[in-house]
């Protein structure tokens, strides 16, 4: 029997209601013996906790989210290690990050890292950072500095709104990179000297809290206003996913199609998405239930028709990568539209599983709404292909074997 190092795991925030296919991974790894500990950069926000969290065994240490609200711990951790030769060592690239990106953010990682190092956790002897942003960028330093080797989770966001040059600089550091999308795993080869060491791995589902619907969905047509078609949606009100071209397709919908939208999420855009649909006079056709946990969701889902997610890439290059939310959708035979960004056609086929309409685009949304509403029959059809795919190809128990496989190959390797 090999030993299995403890995992130190760098997570941008911790628990986050938006990231249930990071704590099923965490849980996954516990679960195949592999110890964790826990080192957010954020305390959590959200009210509500999913269940998988409170199964998650590992201890959760939180490091300064601002430098200047904790100033004596970051002292206390500078004074520290600053005559010790790992300081010497991150100083070097350190600074060459700091010449190509002077910002106040490039010091708060490495004084994140340097609280992590002097706070070490409960004797953890490997780093592994999810999301190739700010958390790789403290775990880099954090391993500079130690010694000890790192790997990384990258995921959407963080691979596309950062340059280049810092994530070849990470691959290249890094032992290796696992992504979730095909398009990101391309991407972050074409930067990598070493191809080898990027791994493709989509998020798979926990099946066991998303069993198969036992029930049917309805027959509902849009004919009848007293039972309209129940379309429902699951994302944070951010602007890469697209709600305001979601209302405005809904806005499109001819007058004798009848249907009723629930969307579940928080964000910083409900309020404006709140006024967009009152200008579009279709607010009394809405509902706004906020975060909901993991078991609300489960039952939203079988009790709507439609599942709809409008997803864009940003001006910034933010996009998701392969929304959880259309896997999970899919689990429960309900029939899902979305669009053709990063991930989501590798999960959707158009016309088969699922219906993919170009982002950007109210008018090509509002038809294919529109089609789902009024075919009952063409609802079934492809929610029971996206089960049978999201069964036989995302189970999770596969992309948690591939990660325990990658770590395990490291154990073998390493002294």
């Amino acid at each position: 029997m090999l030993p299995k190092p403890k995992i130190a795991v760098v997570l941008k925030g911790y628990p986050r209601l938006s990231e249930t296919f990071i704590a099923q991974e965490l849980l996954g790894l516990e679960r195949a013996g592999h110890e964790l500990v826990l080192v957010a950069l954020r305390r959590p926000t959200d009210r509500k906790r999913h269940p998988v969290h409170d199964e998650i065994r590992a201890a959760v240490h939180y490091l300064p989210e601002y430098l200047h609200e904790e100033p004596w711990r970051v002292l206390r951790a500078l004074m520290k290690t600053v005559r010790k030769p790992g300081f010497r060592r991150v100083l070097g690239p350190f600074l060459r990050d700091l010449a190509r990106d002077v910002s106040r953010n490039r010091f708060r990682r490495l004084g994140q890292a340097l609280v992590l190092v002097t706070e070490w956790p409960e004797d953890a002897a490997w780093l592994h950072a999810h999301f190739i942003h700010t958390p790789a960028s403290v775990t880099d330093y954090a391993s500079i500095i130690t010694g000890i080797p790192w790997t990384c989770s990258a995921h959407a966001k963080d691979i596309w709104t950062s340059e280049d040059w810092e994530l070849s600089g990470k691959l290249d550091r890094a032992r290796w990179t696992v992504t979730c999308t095909r398009s990101g795993y391309e991407h972050l080869r074409d930067l990598s000297k070493d191809q080898t060491r990027v791994h493709l791995s989509y998020h798979g589902l926990d099946l066991d809290r998303f069993p198969p619907f036992v029930g049917e969905h309805t027959r509902r047509d849009g004919s009848d206003p007293d039972d309209p078609v129940r379309i429902v949606s699951v994302g944070r009100a951010v602007p890469k996913k697209g709600y305001d071209v979601l209302l405005k397709a809904l806005a499109l919908l001819p007058a004798d199609a009848h249907w009723r939208f629930e969307h579940i999420g928080a964000g910083e855009l409900t309020g404006g998405l709140q006024a967009l649909a009152a200008k579009l006079g279709i607010e009394d056709r809405i509902r706004w239930h906020g975060a909901l946990d993991q078991k609300d969701v489960l039952d939203r889902y079988r009790e709507a028709d439609i599942f709809a997610l409008a997803c864009r890439v940003t001006a910034n290059g933010d996009r998701d990568g392969l929304p959880n939310v259309l896997v999970e959708a899919s689990s429960q035979r309900l029939a899902c539209i979305s669009t053709a960004v990063s991930g989501i056609p590798e999960l959707l086929e158009d016309g088969e599983n699922g219906l993919v309409v170009p982002p950007e685009s109210p008018e090509p949304l509002a038809a294919a709404l529109e089609r789902l509403i009024r075919d009952p029959e063409l609802r079934r059809r492809l929610g029971a292909a996206g089960e049978r795919r999201v069964r036989n190809e995302f189970d999770h128990h596969s992309s948690v074997g591939q990660l325990v496989g990658l770590f395990e190959s490291e154990w073998r390797r390493s002294p």
